[in-house]
């Protein structure tokens, strides 16, 4: 399993030592033994999907999820994203009522965000890969320090004035461990998980035009919601 083939250049290369650590040839071999004995998820070619989808130059919006989605045929590399032929999972439903409240986006039949990747929204999860029908089954197994230095690489691209959608516990701890400078030009928004057990504190949460009055004051190009 070739960790690290399917990205944009620029990720590429700003993860080229990352790469060489022996942490990661652990991953890689725990990946291979439990791929003998169990279908992982998203397929090996979509392990790096938000790294090909966002180049790190383009990056304007990072949203941090937990783990892969574990169902037969959902995940595809893309933090809270199905593919266009899934029904969108509770969580993304949720997310989709928030912009539609925020934005007046017309809430999608299609849970591919994509479009959005395409845009800038680096769409990250803390955990790259999973068993299936296994949540969290390789959490610690070295995926965490690999995003860890993911988001070190995104606080440091100090000129790009990213906007970080931190939702639920783990999200939020994530960045707090990793944020070290509180001088930094990033915008951090923080709400619940967008799940049925807390989504009734995500609702409200306003996060979406939030970011784009973010990125319009600092010249850039809004997101377009709509998928």
């Amino acid at each position: 399993m070739g960790l690290g083939l399917f990205m944009q250049k620029d990720w590429a290369e700003a993860l080229r030592e990352e790469f060489q650590k022996p942490y990661i040839k652990k991953l890689q071999n725990f990946l291979m033994e439990e791929n003998k004995k169990y279908q992982i998820f998203p397929p090996e070619n979509l392990i790096f999907n938000a790294f090909c989808q966002t180049a790190l130059k383009d990056v304007k919006v990072v949203i941090i999820g937990q783990d892969p989605y574990h169902g037969e045929g959902q995940a595809h590399g893309l933090s809270f994203s199905v593919p266009k032929n899934i029904n969108p999972p509770p969580s993304l439903k949720n997310i989709f009522k928030e912009i539609k409240e925020d934005v007046g986006m017309n809430i999608p039949n299609s849970g591919d965000l994509t479009n959005w990747a395409k845009q800038g929204v680096l769409l990250l999860n803390a955990t790259l890969t999973v068993r299936k029908s296994c949540p969290k089954s390789h959490y610690g197994m070295g995926w965490e320090i690999f995003t860890d230095k993911v988001v070190e690489i995104l606080i440091s691209q100090k000129d790009q004035k990213i906007v970080f959608m931190l939702w639920g516990a783990s999200a939020k701890e994530k960045i707090e461990k990793v944020f070290k400078d509180q001088n930094h030009p990033h915008l951090i928004l923080k709400a619940a998980h967008p799940s049925f057990y807390s989504a009734a504190n995500f609702f409200g949460c306003r996060h979406f035009s939030k970011a784009n009055e973010f990125l319009r004051k600092n010249g850039k190009k809004e997101i377009n919601w709509q998928i």
